[in-house]
């Protein structure tokens, strides 16, 4: 049955012929993690992009956050000549955004002119993971719980205030307060309901830790489905608090509090349902315990896919409820990896990335460690019990440079990726650690410009 908010290709030219849709937005999901693509007139979108796709500089893939082209990408420069690749859409996600009058979306895989896939494409990086899981007879469930920090300030307003002085949408710790939340109960509904009619299964609200944190929960689905919800999701959440006047972020560490965590939940499936579970001990099937015995043992070179940005490490933190200990536990919120439920609801919670996480990027590292588990039957190490933070287990890359340096030599990595994505997104790192190294910041000015 098909969830409210999402469209046949026949539906949408029902609506687009009785005036009710005039705009399709053809979007991809870039290395950041971000929506990009263009606004199709929809009679064109149904005359020319369904049979035909659309197109878009292969540049999007190999800028930085700030849309700089940059050096050291194989598939796009001005050596090459910043060609095109194309959008071709993938009708199972075409949906309404009940946020923009008139308009719908469809996500799009990326393929360059003579039909091969864009192999460092985020989405194609999945797609690559999960074709090897099912050669496996497996698929995946996966659910993300992305929190954000709200402010009663415009997104305009705060980049003008160069994002100083701030005013948090709540003042308070409003971790589960139905009061609290009630102050931003109008903007936080807001966007539960147009995500509800964008296509998704929303399950809560609730408030978290830091000055104005909440999280918005929604239903666990297969792998690729959640992903690309998430990445609507967030982009939908910025525009719906924007039209409201007030700014988001999902930054990994917006202040020296709490950050913002996403908790990614991830179980395994055969052709006759859930496989998590078992006679084994904790309750696990063989197979989930080399599932999990991969994620321990490629947790940290493959941390760069959790953690991909320079602000991504300043969220592990010791007593942070962000993990710093690669470590597993029962239920155990001081470690990296979380085992959670029972039967068929038994699955593990990767506690390491942040609100900054590029989705596709992060399950695919999931499934490229667990099937490196259960390749090489892996076996799993004791549970651990007791408060991680305080153990000698190895500890979670607390840089970015280090994370890149360890994804880089992976060998996990080259073999389930491909040099190709390892050296384009290692790339990406170097970019990114180039640019931060050259700046000067507010805190070495704070520090040294009269005191120094």
């Amino acid at each position: 049955m098909a969830r409210p908010g999402m469209l046949t290709l026949e539906q949408l030219r029902t609506l687009v012929d009785d005036g009710s849709i005039d705009t399709v937005l053809v979007a991809f999901t870039d290395m950041q993690g971000r929506l990009q693509g263009k606004r199709c007139a929809a009679p064109y979108f149904l005359d020319e992009v369904v049979p035909h796709a659309a197109e878009a500089c292969n540049y999007l893939l190999a800028v930085d956050v700030e849309m700089n082209t940059v050096d050291g990408f194989a598939m796009s420069s001005w050596e090459t000549g910043y060609g095109d690749f194309v959008l071709v859409p993938d009708m199972a996600t075409l949906r309404r955004v009940p946020w923009h009058e008139g308009t719908a979306l469809v996500l799009c895989d990326l393929r360059w002119p003579d039909g091969a896939p864009v192999v460092a494409s985020p989405r194609q990086i999945l797609r690559a993971q999960l074709d090897r899981l099912a050669a496996h007879g497996l698929t995946a469930d996966v659910g993300t719980e992305l929190e954000f920090m709200l402010f009663a300030d415009s997104f305009d307003t705060a980049w003008r205030k160069a994002y100083h002085g701030l005013e948090p949408a709540n003042l308070y710790n409003v971790d589960y307060s139905l009061l609290g939340t009630s102050r931003v109960e109008p903007l936080l509904r807001r966007i539960r309901n147009g995500m509800a009619g964008a296509g998704m299964v929303v399950e809560s609200a609730k408030g978290e830790c830091n000055l104005g944190q909440h999280e918005i929960a929604f239903r666990y689905t297969d792998a690729l489905t959640t992903c690309d919800n998430h990445t609507i999701y967030k982009t939908g959440a910025k525009e719906i608090a924007d039209q409201a006047g007030s700014a988001l972020t999902f930054m990994a560490k917006y202040d020296e509090r709490e950050g913002n965590s996403c908790h990614v939940h991830i179980s395994l499936r055969g052709a006759d349902g859930p496989v998590s579970a078992g006679d084994g001990e904790y309750g696990f099937s063989p197979l989930f315990a080399h599932f999990m015995a991969g994620q321990q043992a490629c947790l940290r070179e493959l941390t760069y896919l959790f953690a991909p940005n320079i602000n991504s490490y300043k969220r592990f933190a010791e007593g942070s409820f962000a993990p710093t200990a690669v470590a597993w536990g029962l239920d155990n919120r001081t470690c990296a990896l979380r085992v959670v439920g029972h039967g068929p609801s038994l699955r593990v919670e990767n506690r390491v990335p942040g609100g900054d996480v590029n989705p596709y990027l992060a399950v695919a590292a999931l499934i490229a460690a667990g099937l490196h588990g259960i390749e090489n039957e892996l076996p799993l190490q004791p549970a651990f019990a007791g408060n991680a933070y305080r153990s000698d287990s190895p500890r979670v890359p607390t840089t970015l440079r280090e994370a890149a340096e360890l994804f880089t030599a992976s060998g996990v990595a080259k073999e389930a990726f491909g040099t190709e994505v390892v050296d384009h997104y290692a790339n990406a790192a170097r970019v990114e650690l180039a640019a931060f190294d050259s700046a000067v910041t507010d805190w070495e000015r704070r520090r040294g410009f009269e005191r120094l």
